[in-house]
This record gives structure tokens, C-alpha cells and sequence, in this order.
């Protein structure tokens, strides 16, 4: 009992130092958590930020749209997130006429909030460890020494049994979900109900959302407003339904307190969310795998596509508003690929994880367990045998999958089955069918000569990093027929094929033949790519055999070892709610330099730049900069707050995050990581990694004096 109370004491004592590194699960807040926590400033009990049997924090943060996070701030279904996570559905419901990306949009009434199709907000109603259920279900399996622990499918057969075996019925919106954590070691079912009338409420213009744009995202300093609101609505019984204009803004069990008191320097702060992905668990050889190929294809390719994208949006307003959402997209994780691998560099990453795997390996000598170094030898063995097929996988994925819309062409197998059938029935069917599919595709490429602009580029890039003889197969017709000339196949691509122009397509569909299709350029491609992505995946199919097992194996050698230590766990992101804790906190960036942990408006009539997109500043928020017309949101000196840092541990997915202070009242809404901390996703670093939030007192400011939105601001519970 001695030995135990003085393990439990040390547990306590290592908890602060390491407590700023950890997406940590909810449900090991109270036993793993809560002391570190409080020894760390937090004034309310673990129960009030997660209860499972209860109402709690956790119940006004929800998953917003499957790839962000945001937070319930009103009675009324109220919803705040970031701009960029909102800027999909503010691209939607903008044209030329109506340019809600660079004018803004707020709803000022009930009736004048729109419809977002497609748009989804999930809140997670209970979380359920099932280690123990899972892990029975699995000895029963027919193959209980396979990768099942991991496979969806079979998981979500398991989910069911479980549910079945509970007697858990999911209602209407309902959803459970069941997913592997630790490499497998543990299983936890998430019950979900899903809204999916989600309605625009307000955004700022892009110049106040997205300002800074690409050259401060990533960045520190930062002073961009990026936030924007939607509302969750549902039928008269307050049920998830299909949009209708019947329905009512949804009456939540649990919405936000505001704060309007501020923070200084060293002040607790918490952050929950759904952080998308990371890999703590690597060895090395992993590590410098995705310097290699990911994060390396990331740079280069989207650089090229950018490059030629942004030249041809800065001429057209409506080129610019149809691919904004694309380049934004593509643009944020190429940064992050750039600063990633400039940072692990800098930090000297593989040698910290160089260090960590020896010295996991270490206690497996001194413990006579020899199943750490098998795992580490085959992972190493699967990284050395898979690197090639995995680097040309990205140079096709990035090139000439994510990069070409174009090449998003409607299937055409079952029109070419029929003709060769000769099946006149069959053929109309397939030909009625292809009309329709074809009505989109052109649709979704409105710009035909900008798609052929970023075609000839990307085949070219794709050119420069693959050897010609290992290539797609279309490099050969280009070389026979077009003499190597890729700008030419592009060419003949819009010129000739079938899905080169709407004319095109008409023409070939009102008398559809089979050669016509066998030879299509376009549909040659599709099938090039197609196959070059299955030639790659089984590469790696092969090499990647029993990488689970050993990836397994040595996550639970990891777990093992940070419990002896007395050091609490975590596993890494997966998209599910977790909570992360940390400071308000400066940082050094590097020698001679300090970072301030806030910024003010100041530092955007700093930036102002009219001259760059990125940089300009609305006249009306300089006129209220001017008159200092901050209302009751202005720092105690009277300059206004616009963002701040805190060093808890973030990642892609935590945008959105609601931003607490001690009191578990909302300050602010992360939205971003420093460069400096983009390593992050692989290793922590406390000292270096920040996450970047808006200020709540600077998203009030813009709603209530800028936009004028005062009946927003009236919907808030707000502490002074």
C-alpha cells in the first residue's frame, strides 16, 4: 500500500510539468487529469467540463461539418466557428451579385438566415469505453489474430451487437460510432445526434476573416478576425430534420457563458475539440518518410497549382469566388508541409524520436521482452520497402487527383458495357443516366480554360518528379501520339473529347458510339490515374503487411513505458472530442526575439496594405479604429483585442475550438498554430508550439459595431 501511495504521490508531482502536452480523451479527465488541471489554475471541477451523467461543457461543443469544431454560444442554437471552417457555405450562397466573401453577410432577422446544403453539426451525446466488449467480440472472430480491431467494417458490426446487447436505440439524427485508439489497444463508442438544417447566420468580409490570407496563415503575430455564425435548426419536437422552412431554431440543452474579463500573461486556459490527426507514435523512419514523400509532394505541387490558380482569380471575380474555397484549402496544408519539415529540421526531431525509440527498446532488454524490437524491425522494414511506391502515390494524389477537377468526369462503364452489348434498352438507360451525371460535371467546372491552364501545369510537374519509366500509362500515348508534348494532350483533352465541352458531349450523346468512347482522351486519362493509384496501393499493400501488429505492439510498448514513469496517456487525434490545457503564454521564436501572447487592432492599421488582396482594411472598421469606438470590448489602456495564444496542444480540426479561461467561460476561438509549431503533429514542443485564437471580445466588436448585428449580441450570455 506504501509503494502505491508513494507511486500515486509521484504521478502527481510529474502531471503539471507535462500537462501541456495531451489531446486527452473526456473520459480520463477525472481519474488522469483533474489535479493537474487544477494545480494549473482551473476553479471548477472536471464534472462541469464532462459528466456523463449529466449536463456539461462538452455538451455545447459540437463537430461542425465533419472537419471542424464549433461552439453552441446561444439558447437558440447559436453556433460560432472560424471563417475558413464556415468560408464552403459563405462560397455557396455567393455570386458576383451577392459577393458574401468579400462584402460579408448578416442575417438580421430569423428569415434572412440561409441554408446551407450539405452542411451538417454533430453533438456527441455519450462516450462509452468498450475495450473489454470489443476485445471478447474479437476472440470470437474467425480470425482473431488479424487486423479486425482496426477495420471499420467489422467494427461497426460490433457496434451493433453492442448496441443490440444494451438495449440502446438511436433516435432520429442518431449515430454511433465505434473507433480504435492507442493502435487498437482500446475501443470507445461515440453516440452522436446529427442536425443537418444548419443555416447561415453572419460572417465578416473575407478582408476582417481572412485577413493576412496566406501570407500570415500559420503565422505569429496574427490579426484576423476568423470567425462566423450559423444556426442549428429541427422540427417542432426540436428533432434533427431536413430543411424546411417550418422548422425552428433549435432550443439546446447547454450553451456557452462569455467572458468579457480578459486574460493576462500565464493564465489558465482550456481548449476542447475534434483534433483531425497526428502521429506521436512514429519512430523515425516514419518521420523522415513524410518529410519525404507528403509533406514534399504537398509543397511542390500545390505550389505550382496555386501559382497559376491565383494569377487567373486575380482577374476574374467570378473565377476567383468559384475556386476560393479550393485554393484556400489547398493552400493551408501546403504551408503547413513547408513549415513542418523546416521545423523538424530545426528542432532536430529524429534525433528526440531517435532517442525515444531507444528508449522504449532499452526496457524491453531490461525486461526481457523481446517484442519491441521485433515490432521496431519490421516498421522499419515496411518503411524502406514502401517509400518509392508511397512517393509516386502522392506525386498522382496531388498532381493529378486533387489538383484537376477536370478529371472528375461522370463513369462511362456501364454506357460502354451496353454498346458493346449492343443492348438498344440497355444503352438508353445508361445514355439517360450519363445526361444527368454530365449536367454536373459541367456545372462544376464553369472555366474550362482555367482547368486547362492548371492541366498543362500539373502533368508537367508530375513530369519532374517521376522518372519516365516509371510514369502512368497515358505517358505513353503522350509520347507516341503527342511526341511528348503534354501542353498538346491537354489540348486535344478539351479539344476532342467527349467531356472537353458541353458541345462535345451533346453531340456524342444524341448518337453514342463505342469507339468514341474506347479512344476518349479525357476517359483514357481517368483510367491512367485510376490505375496508377491501384498499382501504388498494392505496392504498399505488400510492404505493408503486418505494419497494424507492429504498430500495435509498439504503441502499447509506449503506453506501457510513460505509465511506469508515472506520466499520464493519450492517444493520437482522430477526429473525436478531446480536451487540451495549457497557458496564455508569449514564446521566443528565436534568439533576440519575443512574441507577444496578444495583438491588438493596431497592428491590422499596421498591416494595412491596399495594394494586396491579403492586406486590405474596410473603411468602416478604420473609421471605427479612429474614433476608438470599442464599446465595452476594449482592453483596460482602450486599444481593441483581435487574437491571442495559448500553448495548448492543437491541430487541423481544432479550428473552431471554443477557448476557455478557469471559470470554464468562453474567451476565444482557435483558429490556427504558430510555424514555429508546426511539428507538432509529429512532437510536441510546449516551449515553442502556440495555438492562435480570436479574441471573443474582437468577434463581439465586429458583430456589434461593424456589422451592426446588435440582435446577435442580445442572444448571448455575456459576464463583464
Amino acid at each position: 500500500m506504501k509503494r502505491l501511495l508513494f507511486a500515486a504521490a509521484l504521478s502527481a508531482l510529474t502531471l503539471p510539468a507535462l500537462a501541456d502536452e495531451g489531446m486527452w480523451m473526456l473520459t480520463d479527465l477525472k481519474r488522469q487529469n483533474e489535479v493537474a488541471m487544477q494545480e494549473l489554475g482551473l476553479l471548477i471541477p472536471a464534472d462541469s467540463i464532462y459528466n456523463p451523467e449529466g449536463i456539461a461543457l462538452k455538451d455545447a461543443v459540437v463537430h461542425f461539418g465533419g472537419g471542424c469544431t464549433g461552439e453552441v454560444i446561444s439558447a437558440e442554437g447559436l453556433v460560432l466557428t472560424n471563417h475558413h471552417c464556415g468560408y464552403g457555405a459563405i462560397q455557396q450562397h455567393s455570386s458576383v451579385e451577392h459577393d458574401y466573401l468579400t462584402d460579408g453577410f448578416w442575417a438580421m432577422n430569423r428569415q434572412e438566415e440561409l441554408p446551407c446544403k450539405g452542411l451538417t453539426i454533430t453533438f456527441i451525446d455519450r462516450i462509452l469505453d468498450v475495450t473489454d466488449y470489443v476485445q471478447q467480440q474479437l476472440k470470437k472472430d474467425p480470425d482473431p489474430q488479424g487486423t479486425n480491431y482496426l477495420s471499420p467494417k467489422y467494427l461497426a458490426q460490433v457496434c451493433e451487437r453492442f448496441l443490440k446487447d444494451q438495449n440502446i436505440t438511436l433516435g432520429k439524427g442518431g449515430k454511433a460510432e465505434l473507433k480504435a485508439f492507442y493502435g487498437g489497444n482500446r475501443h470507445y463508442l461515440f453516440l452522436k445526434t446529427v442536425y443537418n438544417d444548419i443555416r447561415m447566420v453572419g460572417a465578416p468580409p473575407s478582408s476582417i476573416g481572412k485577413f493576412g490570407a496566406d501570407t500570415d496563415n500559420w503565422m505569429w503575430p496574427r490579426h484576423t478576425g476568423d470567425f462566423s455564425l450559423f444556426r442549428i435548426y429541427a422540427d417542432r419536437d426540436g428533432q434533427p430534420a431536413a430543411y424546411s422552412p417550418d422548422n425552428q431554431p433549435l432550443h439546446v440543452k447547454k450553451h456557452l457563458r462569455i467572458s468579457l474579463a480578459g486574460f493576462k500573461e500565464g493564465d489558465f486556459a482550456f481548449v476542447m475539440g475534434f483534433p483531425g490527426r497526428n502521429w506521436r507514435y512514429m519512430i523515425a523512419d516514419e518521420v523522415e518518410e513524410r518529410m519525404q514523400t507528403t509533406n514534399f509532394m504537398r509543397h511542390h505541387v500545390r505550389d505550382a497549382r496555386q501559382r497559376v490558380l491565383m494569377e487567373q482569380m486575380l482577374k476574374d471575380d467570378a473565377v476567383r469566388i468559384h475556386y476560393a474555397s479550393k485554393y484556400a484549402s489547398s493552400a493551408n496544408y501546403w504551408k503547413n508541409a513547408i513549415g513542418m519539415n523546416e521545423g523538424l529540421v530545426r528542432l532536430k526531431v529524429l534525433d528526440t524520436k531517435r532517442a525515444q525509440q531507444e528508449a522504449l527498446l532499452e526496457r524491453g532488454r531490461q525486461i526481457g521482452d523481446t517484442s519491441y524490437q521485433v515490432a521496431f524491425n519490421r516498421i522499419q522494414a515496411i518503411v524502406k520497402q514502401r517509400r518509392p511506391a508511397l512517393y509516386h502515390q502522392q506525386a498522382i494524389q496531388e498532381a493529378l487527383v486533387t489538383a484537376l477537377d477536370f478529371m472528375r468526369i461522370p463513369n462511362t462503364t456501364s454506357l460502354t458495357t451496353a454498346l458493346k452489348n449492343k443492348d438498344k434498352a440497355a444503352i438508353q438507360a445508361a445514355s439517360d443516366s450519363l445526361k444527368k451525371a454530365a449536367d454536373k460535371y459541367f456545372a462544376s467546372i464553369p472555366y474550362p480554360e482555367v482547368e486547362k491552364l492548371v492541366g498543362k501545369e500539373m502533368l508537367r510537374t508530375y513530369a519532374r518528379y517521376i522518372p519516365e519509366d516509371q510514369r502512368i500509362g497515358i505517358f505513353k500515348v503522350i509520347d507516341r501520339r503527342f511526341k511528348g508534348d503534354t501542353d498538346a494532350f491537354i489540348d486535344a483533352c478539351f479539344k476532342y473529347s467527349i467531356f472537353g465541352s458541353r458541345e462535345n458531349f451533346d453531340k456524342f450523346i444524341r448518337k453514342p458510339k463505342l469507339y468514341k468512347l474506347t479512344g476518349d482522351w479525357m476517359v483514357l486519362f481517368k483510367y491512367s490515374i485510376t490505375d496508377g493509384l491501384l498499382q501504388t496501393a498494392l505496392a504498399m499493400m505488400d510492404a505493408n503487411h503486418d505494419y497494424n501488429n507492429a504498430h500495435k505492439i509498439w504503441v502499447k510498448g509506449m503506453m506501457d513505458m510513460r505509465q511506469a514513469n508515472g506520466q499520464p496517456i493519450y492517444p493520437d487525434a482522430n477526429s473525436t472530442l478531446r480536451l487540451t490545457y495549457g497557458k496564455v503564454a508569449s514564446y521566443e521564436p528565436a534568439d533576440g526575439t519575443v512574441y507577444d501572447y496578444y495583438t491588438t487592432l493596431d497592428g491590422v492599421m499596421q498591416k494595412e496594405d491596399p495594394t494586396n488582396w491579403e492586406f486590405v482594411v474596410p473603411d468602416k472598421l478604420k473609421q471605427l479604429w479612429k474614433a476608438k469606438d470599442f464599446g465595452r470590448y476594449a482592453l483596460p489602456d482602450g486599444r481593441m483585442p483581435v487574437c491571442f495564444i495559448v500553448d495548448t496542444d492543437n491541430t487541423g480540426g481544432n479550428s473552431g475550438s471554443p477557448v476557455f479561461n478557469a471559470k470554464g467561460e468562453l474567451i476565444g476561438t482557435g483558429f490556427d498554430r504558430n510555424y514555429e509549431g508546426l511539428t507538432g503533429d509529429i512532437a510536441f514542443r510546449p516551449s515553442s508550439q502556440r495555438a492562435a485564437c480570436v479574441d471573443i471580445r474582437y468577434t463581439l466588436f465586429i458583430i456589434e459595431k461593424y456589422a451592426g448585428a446588435s440582435h446577435l449580441i442580445d442572444e448571448l450570455d455575456i459576464a463583464e
